[in-house]
């Protein structure tokens, strides 16, 4: 992948999908019952609250191993001051603007340089966009199904639900 390509991609796909999906996420993660942060459909799942923190951190994660050219997972660790979903939307809204940030910072050169994924991978830095796009979706849908047997709503997020009608946008 040429310097060129990976800017483009950068500029007229992943950034704005990025951004985008971040908004979806907050919805979600707000529309955690904050008394049933402990609810789980399976003692194998995880918590409303551990998957919200899973989403939130690992979006992190994966935007600063591709600014930062390693992928650390030590700032994945939930800090104690976390135990609301008010407190990881917080937490989510400063790190992520930091870490979007240094992503739409990144050069050319940069972008498209290989980045080690555990041994699994090794592709250009821009393209884990799209891994971590991919993985907050899968999560994400976990956590809505979540909403409605913890006593819930569900937001809107490719369009309506059966708890938020959809809007269209005031330009359409």
């Amino acid at each position: 992948m040429t310097p060129e390509q990976a800017t483009f991609l950068l500029n007229a796909v992943y950034l704005p999908q990025i951004q985008n999906e971040q908004k979806t996420t907050r919805r979600v993660i707000e529309a955690i019952p904050a008394d049933n942060t402990g609810w789980q459909p399976d003692p194998k799942s995880r918590t409303a609250l551990e998957l919200a923190w899973h989403i939130a951190s690992s979006d992190c994660f994966f935007l600063n191993g591709m600014a930062d050219g390693k992928f650390d997972p030590s700032g994945n660790q939930r800090p104690e001051w976390v135990l609301t979903p008010a407190e990881v939307l917080a937490w989510y809204d400063e790190n992520f603007a930091k870490a979007s940030g240094k992503l739409a910072d990144m050069s050319p050169e940069d972008l498209a340089r290989p980045v080690n994924f555990y041994g699994m991978f090794n592709l250009p830095a821009i393209a884990y966009s799209s891994f971590m796009v991919t993985h907050t979706v899968h999560h994400r849908g976990q956590l809505s199904s979540y909403l409605r047997p913890m006593g819930g709503k569900v937001p809107s997020i490719y369009g309506g639900s059966a708890d938020e009608e959809f809007k269209m946008p005031a330009t359409a």
